[in-house]
């Protein structure tokens, strides 16, 4: 298993597109960007034409709608992991295997508009589980991989990231169809 999965990001992580580090990233400033991401996700995806949110921009790029469904995904994913370190000793996380999950579960056909309200809708749960951690919890852990430690606060930094960073992904398909 661990061959064709790609590493996880460090806890220092730094993602120059999205002009993110981890290190520097409060846990309060990481869950109010959170908040924002469905209005900013529905905004993204009604910028662009309708006939063109199921189209990929090359092969190996996921569609608009794959992407919306991605980040559906991830809050779920997330609020499980978090819960899980929150309240096991040193869990084992379950991959998400994302493309997969895009083929099987056919994102590319979903309910577009129906996946932004379960996106909202599993955001709100991510909050919710991050308000039940206390200040010792932040430190606890967790893995995928062997070697692939990863603390409760990098949970929540890098559910962040995955939500600002395809939103921009989204943005830019959008604005690349803008030029003529």
């Amino acid at each position: 298993m661990s061959a064709s999965l790609p590493p996880l990001a460090a806890e220092d992580y730094v993602c120059e597109p999205c002009a993110m580090a981890f290190s520097e990233t409060e846990i309060d400033e990481a869950v109010n960007i959170i908040g924002g991401l469905p209005v900013a996700l529905r905004e993204a995806v009604h910028a662009i034409p309708p006939g063109a949110r199921r189209k990929r921009p090359e092969a190996d790029v996921w569609s608009v709608a794959e992407y919306v469904c991605h980040l559906r995904d991830v809050y779920v994913g997330f609020t499980i992991r978090l819960h899980r370190v929150r309240t096991e000793d040193q869990p084992a996380f379950e991959p998400l295997f994302n493309d997969l999950r895009a083929r099987r579960f056919r994102y590319n056909q979903c309910d577009i508009a129906a996946t932004i309200d379960e996106t909202a809708a599993a955001v709100a749960g991510f909050r919710d589980e991050v308000a039940r951690m206390r200040e010792g919890d932040w430190d606890r852990i967790g893995s995928r991989l062997p070697g692939e430690r990863r603390t409760a606060r990098w949970l929540v930094r890098q559910a962040m990231h995955e939500g600002v960073h395809h939103l921009g992904d989204i943005e830019r398909f959008g604005s690349e169809l803008l030029v003529p």
